[in-house]
């Protein structure tokens, strides 16, 4: 049975917007961030090492090697053959003591493959420090 309210009753015209239902998405959907955030941002607790530029100086026991562009690999001013030609030199400056710190300078546009076997051959002779020579900014 329905009700009948009469034929007087007039239907009267809501000019409002009814915002009910967009406050109620928005607080859903500031619900599920406030859920997902943290669970993104949190990850594994590392303490990432501090970035600082120490100048460097260059002093007269230090090997500089230098591998320029094209790959070629330099023992001071001397072009070097070989990566086994470099492990041979390397050895000699190994059992030097105290052993002399080995300094790489790589051209930027050098492929890093030509630095990797200069590293891989200090490695080997035994060469404790190593560092890299750049560009301050």
């Amino acid at each position: 049975m329905a009700m009948n309210l009469g034929a007087d009753a007039q239907d009267e015209i809501i000019s409002t917007i009814n915002t009910t239902p967009l406050v109620d998405v928005m607080l859903v959907l500031l619900i599920i961030f406030l859920i997902t955030i943290p669970v993104v941002t949190t990850s594994v607790k590392v303490d990432l090492p501090k970035e600082k530029n120490l100048i460097r100086e260059t002093k007269p026991e230090n090997v500089i090697i230098s591998v320029n562009a094209a790959g070629q690999i330099y023992l001071f001013d001397t072009a070097i053959k070989s990566p086994a030609d470099l492990l041979l030199r390397m050895k000699t400056f190994a059992i030097q003591e105290p052993q002399p710190e080995v300094q790489i300078r790589g051209d930027a546009s050098a492929n890093f493959e030509s630095v990797g076997r200069v590293m891989y051959a200090v490695q080997r002779a035994g060469i404790v420090k190593v560092g890299f020579i750049t560009e301050p900014n």
